[in-house]
C-alpha cells in the first residue's frame, strides 16, 4: 500500500484527472454513438462494454499520458479497446472516422488489432488471456536480441505491460505462461490487473485477490495491491478511520457493488448497520455530504490517479511486476456497480444525464477539449508530451534476411520428411550466415523426437546465463549437446502447446516490436496442434511471422496409437488465415519448400506463417535433378509426377507420406490405363486458396483470364475423368479438387481414429493402400 504522496505535482495530477474524465466521455461517446445514432441497418446490437471501459480509464490515462516510454509495449485487455482508441485519438494516432465507425466495416475494431487498427496497437487482444501471457514471450525475445547484441544491450529495455481483466486470470494459459517464461528468468514485464470484481455471468470471489498474489510470488514476481485510494487514505487517519477500513476490507464484493449502484443513502445504512456500535465511524461518514460519500467509497485505489503514480514509481527492479487495483465496473457511470453492466449501455436519459455531468455541449461531443476545467495549458502540455513518445509508427522495420538459392540437404537412397527438415536445419548451423544466425527454433518438450537435435547441438540453447550439459561435464556419453548459454539459439519450453504458439508468435513480431528480425522454427507433434488452435489463431491474427513443423503427423504413425495420430490438421492447415500449409513426400521437395517459406516470412504485403506437416515414415527418394518448372510446382502446391495424356481418363492424386502407395498403384494401373497420370499434392492449402481467391475475381469481373495452378494442372484430363485422391488425412482435404473441372472423385482418406498396428494393417483397414488405391480408380 502506498502511504506517502506522489512527489509530482500537484497541478499535473489534476491535469491527469481531467484527461481521465476526457478519455471516459470519448469512450463511452463512441459506444454509445455506434449503438444510439448511428443507423442499423441490420437490427443487430452493436455492443461496446461502456462499464469495463470505465474501470480501467483512470490506469489507461497514467499509463498512455505518463507512464510509457517510446520502447515500453502494451497488450490492451480487450473490453478497454474504446478506451485505447479515445486515447489515441487525444494523441492524434486516430481519427474521429473512424471512432464514428466504431464497429462498422473499415472503423476502429471491437478489440485492439495490429492488422486493422494500424501501428498504434502493439499487440492484438480478443481471446482473454492469451494477449496477456504474450508479453511474457515478447519480454523473453527482447531478452534473446539483448544478449546477442542484435538489439543495444546497453539501452534501456522496453516494459511489456498488459492490462488484464481479473476475469482472464480464470483462463489455464495464464498459468502455463508464467511457469514456462519463470524457467526463462524474465524481465521488465508488468501485469496490471483492472480487478473490478465483476464478470459477464457474476461476481468474483472475495478472496481472488490472495490467490493472484500468491501464484505470481511463487513465479517471482513483485505483486503490488492498490486497494485504497488518497482520499480512503485520508479517512483513515480520521477518527473511526480505522473502523472503516475494516468494514471495507470485510464487505463481500456483491455488496460492495451493490451499494456502489445504489448511492449514499445505502452506503450509510449498511455500514451503520454492520457496525452499530462505533460512533466514531457514524459520525465520520455522516461529515461528507451524499455526493462526497460516494466519490470516497468508490475512491479504490484504481481509480486514484496519485495512488497509481506511485505505485508505478515504486517498482523495485526489474523482476516481473503484478499490480493488483482495486476498481469498479462502470465507474463514473449511471450503470457503476451493477451486476448486469457488463454488456449493458446507457439508455438516453441516463446518457443525458452522463452528458451533462461531463460538461459536454451538444454538437461539441468530439471535440479535444470541450469539458474539461482547469489549466488548459497544462493539459494540452501533458497530451503534446505523450504524443512525442507515440509519435511515428509503433511498428518497426526491418530488414530482410538474405537466402541461399537453394536449401542444403543431402541426397539418401531412402529418407523421411521429418529426418530431411532436421538435417538441412544442420546443414545450416554448420555453415553458419546470417540465416543461420536469424533462425531461432523452440520446442514444447519434443526438441529431439522432432528432429531438432542437431541443431541444437551447434547453436546451443538460451539462457540469460551459462550452463553446461552435465552429463558432458561428467564425461557421460549422449548424443546430445544441451550447453545452455546467451549465444544460444533454440528456446527450450515445456509441455504446453498455447505456450509454443505464443512464443512463436512474440519472436515472429520481433522485427515489428524491436526491429530486428527473426526467423523462428517451432517443431510439434501434428495432433497436438489442436491443444494449442486458439493461441495458433491468435498468433496468425498478429500477423507474426514463423514457420511450424508438425511432426510426425498421420496414422503413419501406426505403433503409437489413435491419440497421437492426426486426422483433421489438414483441414486446420487450409482453413487457418495467414498460414500456409504443405504436406511434402520427398527431401528435395522439403528443401524447396523451406526456402520458399523462409522467404514468404520475409514477405511484409504478402506474406504470412507456414505450416509443415511431416512424417517420419523413411521412403525411397526419385534420383533426379529439379528443372524450374518442377520446382515452381512444388511450392504452388503440386505437380505431375508422370504427366497424363492428353484426354486421360484416370488420375491419381496423393500427398505426403502416402506416395509409395499412389506409385504402387499407379504401377498396377498403368498397363489397363497407360494415358493416366499421377499427381503430386505438396499443398492442398495452396492450390484450394489460390482458386477461391481467383473464383472471387471471377465474381467481380477482375480476373484477366488468369488460370489457377490446380485448373492448369487438371486441363490435361477429359472432362469425364476419375481422380482418385488419397491421402494420410481426411479425406475432404482432397475431396474438393472434383469441382475444379466437374471430374469424379474417389477420395480416400481416414475419417475416423486411429489405432495401433503396423502400416500394412492399418492401411489395409482404412483403405488406403495401393490395393484400395488401384479398386477405387477401376470403380466406375
Amino acid at each position: 500500500m502506498f502511504e506517502n504522496a506522489w512527489d509530482g505535482e500537484n497541478e499535473q495530477v489534476l491535469a491527469l484527472q481531467q484527461i481521465e474524465n476526457k478519455v471516459r466521455w470519448l469512450a463511452s461517446w463512441m459506444i454509445h454513438n455506434a449503438n444510439h445514432l448511428r443507423e442499423s441497418r441490420d437490427g443487430l446490437k452493436v455492443g461496446g462494454h461502456q462499464a469495463s471501459c470505465a474501470s480501467i480509464t483512470t490506469i489507461m490515462t497514467a499509463l498512455y499520458m505518463h507512464e510509457l516510454r517510446a520502447q515500453d509495449r502494451v497488450a490492451v485487455k480487450p473490453h478497454a479497446s474504446p478506451v485505447l482508441h479515445a486515447i489515441q485519438y487525444l494523441l492524434g494516432n486516430q481519427t474521429r472516422e473512424k471512432m464514428e465507425n466504431f464497429r462498422a466495416f473499415a472503423g476502429a475494431q471491437s478489440y485492439p488489432s495490429r492488422t486493422k487498427d494500424g501501428t498504434m496497437i502493439d499487440f492484438s487482444t480478443g481471446s482473454v488471456g492469451l494477449g496477456a501471457a504474450i508479453t511474457n514471450f515478447a519480454a523473453l525475445t527482447q531478452d534473446y536480441l539483448r544478449y546477442k547484441d542484435i538489439i543495444p544491450s546497453d539501452e534501456v529495455p522496453g516494459r511489456m505491460v498488459a492490462l488484464v481483466g481479473d476475469a482472464e486470470l480464470d483462463e489455464g494459459n495464464i498459468y502455463e505462461a508464467l511457469l514456462d517464461t519463470w524457467k526463462h528468468d524474465i524481465r521488465n514485464i508488468w501485469w496490471i490487473i483492472d480487478y473490478n470484481r465483476q464478470s459477464l455471468d457474476g461476481m468474483v470471489n472475495e478472496d481472488l485477490f490472495r490467490i493472484i498474489g500468491r501464484f505470481f510470488r511463487a513465479a517471482g514476481w513483485n505483486v503490488i495491491t492498490l486497494k485504497y485510494g488518497k482520499l480512503q487514505r485520508t479517512a483513515f487517519n480520521r477518527p473511526g478511520g480505522k473502523a472503516l477500513r475494516r468494514w471495507i476490507n470485510a464487505c463481500p464484493n456483491d455488496i460492495y457493488s451493490a451499494l456502489t449502484f445504489q448511492g449514499a443513502a445505502a452506503w450509510r445504512k449498511q455500514i451503520i448497520q454492520d457496525l452499530p456500535d462505533e460512533s466514531d465511524l457514524h459520525q465520520l461518514i455522516a461529515s461528507y455530504a451524499d455526493d462526497d460519500l460516494q466519490r470516497l467509497m468508490t475512491n479504490l485505489g484504481g481509480h486514484c490517479m496519485e495512488t497509481l503514480l506511485e505505485a508505478f514509481q515504486s517498482v523495485p527492479d526489474d523482476k516481473p511486476t503484478t499490480f493488483v487495483c482495486y476498481t469498479v465496473k462502470g465507474y463514473g457511470l449511471p450503470l457503476q456497480g451493477h451486476k448486469d453492466n457488463h454488456a449493458g449501455l446507457m439508455n438516453l436519459p441516463q446518457f443525458a444525464e452522463f452528458q451533462k455531468t461531463c460538461g459536454v455541449e451538444s454538437g461539441q461531443e468530439w471535440d479535444h477539449f470541450a469539458g474539461l476545467k482547469g489549466d488548459l495549458e497544462a493539459i494540452k502540455q501533458i497530451i503534446e508530451d505523450a504524443s512525442l513518445v507515440s509519435n511515428g509508427s509503433r511498428h518497426k522495420d526491418a530488414r530482410k534476411i538474405a537466402l541461399p538459392e537453394k536449401m542444403p540437404f543431402t541426397v539418401a537412397d531412402k529418407a523421411s520428411t521429418q529426418e530431411t527438415f532436421g538435417r538441412i536445419l544442420n546443414d545450416l548451423a554448420k555453415a553458419g550466415g546470417d540465416l543461420a544466425d536469424r533462425i531461432v527454433t523452440t520446442s514444447p518438450d519434443v526438441t529431439v523426437s522432432t528432429n531438432l537435435g542437431g541443431w541444437v547441438n551447434q547453436r546451443g540453447l538460451f539462457g540469460r546465463k551459462d550452463k553446461k550439459d552435465a552429463f558432458r561435464a561428467n564425461k557421460v556419453p549422449s548424443m546430445q549437446k544441451w550447453d545452455r548459454h546467451p549465444s544460444g539459439q533454440h528456446v527450450e519450453l515445456g509441455i504446453a502447446e498455447n505456450n509454443l504458439f505464443l512464443n512463436l508468435a512474440a519472436l515472429g513480431l520481433s522485427g515489428s516490436l524491436f526491429g530486428e528480425r527473426l526467423l523462428p522454427i517451432g517443431t510439434l507433434y501434428d495432433p497436438f496442434i489442436s491443444r494449442g488452435l486458439d493461441a495458433l489463431n491468435y498468433a496468425c491474427y498478429q500477423d507474426a511471422r514463423f514457420m511450424l513443423v508438425a511432426t510426425p503427423s498421420g496414422i503413419t504413425l501406426a505403433p503409437e496409437g489413435g491419440a497421437h495420430q492426426s486426422i483433421s490438421t489438414p483441414m486446420i492447415g487450409m482453413g487457418q488465415p495467414g498460414l500456409t500449409s504443405f504436406e511434402p513426400a520427398f527431401a528435395d521437395e522439403v528443401a524447396e519448400i523451406m526456402g520458399w517459406s523462409f522467404a514468404h516470412m520475409q514477405d511484409e504485403s504478402n506474406g504470412g506463417s507456414v505450416y509443415l506437416r511431416l512424417s517420419t515414415r523413411q521412403i525411397e527418394q526419385p534420383s533426379r535433378t529439379l528443372d524450374e518448372e518442377t520446382r515452381k510446382g512444388i511450392v504452388s502446391g503440386g505437380y505431375w509426377l508422370v504427366p497424363p495424356a492428353k484426354g486421360s481418363s484416370k488420375a491419381l492424386v496423393y500427398t505426403g507420406a502416402l506416395a509409395p502407395e499412389a506409385l504402387k498403384a499407379f504401377d498396377a494401373l498403368k498397363t489397363d490405363f497407360p494415358e493416366m497420370g499421377l499427381l503430386s499434392v505438396t499443398s492442398t492449402d495452396r492450390l484450394y486458396n489460390e482458386w477461391q481467391d481467383l473464383e472471387r475475381l471471377r465474381l467481380k469481373g477482375e480476373d484477366n483470364g488468369q488460370m489457377a495452378h490446380v485448373e492448369n494442372l487438371l486441363e490435361p484430363l477429359a472432362s469425364n475423368a476419375r481422380l482418385v485422391t488419397v491421402i494420410d488425412g481426411h479425406p475432404a482435404a482432397l475431396a474438393w479438387m472434383g469441382g475444379v473441372r466437374g471430374h469424379a472423385v474417389a477420395p480416400l482418406g481416414i475419417n475416423s481414429f486411429g489405432q495401433c498396428g503396423d502400416l500394412i494393417d492399418l492401411f489395409d483397414h482404412y483403405q488406403i493402400d495401393d490395393n484400395w488405391i488401384s479398386k477405387a480408380a477401376r470403380r466406375h
